[in-house]
């Protein structure tokens, strides 16, 4: 496997600061371990590295072998991350790095099924040991429940046309591969014109988002993650799509208010207080130059808090 390439690596080294001093960082999306490769370098950090996926683990672990003794990886979701820092003895962090959504070597691995470029079978699981994959969405969601999906998962706009084919389509046989499914999406909705998006895109980051809880793990760890950060700690989120993004502009924003009442009370009665300061009035994205060698950067938006 050609080594992974992490996205905003500089500006997330810049951000984080912890070139100098002892740190403890938690890598809540440890992937094939480009950012933590480099924030271990040096000596004097310890970094929990977390992740679903057994085969990103496996490589991540030879990876940072330099440094064995100072890295502890996990497998698990990432809400569980205030579980396995106690397991480590750490009641409070420094540094924590949220990498949403899918990685490369994930995508571009055929027998995992998230990509429609490859034929390869309907699974799409981050986790192998999550029972609920793709094909069985497909092959036994009702209409309605499949609608929902590629509408608000996918932003597509013939939600239910589509959805509407699945299930008359399931009735002949039933979906086993992601080229199956990719013809059934440019038969409803189309071929794309060129440099457009593929209409089978939408439909299986949709699928792919409902197979993991991709959503519901955004927000369960966001809020974790605050909770865990020590006074001056550092929470960096890259997002790779509008509703991650959504999510996490929206928990910063509220925790960094002070009253979160609605308007035309007299007086304050949620007793909400602000908890961190944020330190991108915008999203960081990738220059020009990043996007030409990873172009997984061109989607990609950091946004980072402190905790006060």
């Amino acid at each position: 496997m050609e080594k992974h390439i992490p996205v905003l690596l500089n500006e997330i080294l810049n951000f984080a600061d912890i070139a100098n001093g002892e740190n403890r960082i938690i890598d809540c999306t440890l992937g094939y371990g480009g950012h933590s490769e480099a924030f271990l370098q040096n000596e004097k950090n310890q970094l929990i590295g977390i992740d679903r996926d057994f085969d990103a683990l496996k490589f991540s672990k030879e990876r940072l072998d330099f440094a064995k003794n100072r890295v502890y990886l996990k497998n698990g979701s990432y809400s569980e991350m205030s579980t396995f820092a106690e397991e480590e003895g750490w009641d409070k962090v420094d540094v924590i790095l949220m990498d949403l959504g899918i990685s490369s070597p994930q995508i571009d691995t055929p027998e995992r099924g998230f990509s429609h470029r490859f034929d390869g079978p309907l699974d799409m699981r981050m986790s192998q040991l999550n029972p609920m994959t793709a094909s069985r969405i497909i092959n036994h969601y009702s209409v309605d429940q499949l609608a929902r999906i590629f509408r608000d998962y996918g932003d597509i706009i013939q939600s239910k046309k589509l959805a509407r084919a699945v299930v008359e389509a399931r009735k002949e046989k039933p979906f086993s591969t992601t080229t199956e499914l990719r013809l059934l999406c440019e038969d409803v909705l189309g071929v794309p014109r060129k440099k457009t998006l593929p209409k089978a895109t939408l439909c299986f980051q949709a699928l792919r988002i409902e197979v993991n809880e991709e959503l519901k793990e955004v927000k369960t760890g966001i809020t974790a993650a605050l909770k865990l950060l020590k006074p001056g700690g550092k929470l960096l989120v890259i997002s790779f799509h509008s509703l991650e993004d959504r999510i996490v502009k929206d928990i910063f924003r509220s925790s960094a208010t002070d009253c979160l009442c609605p308007p035309g009370l007299p007086i304050c009665v949620c007793e909400h207080r602000k908890s961190i300061k944020i330190l991108t009035k915008k999203p960081i994205v990738a220059n020009n130059a990043e996007c030409r060698i990873n172009k997984r950067a061109n989607c990609a938006k950091l946004r980072i808090a402190q905790k006060l």
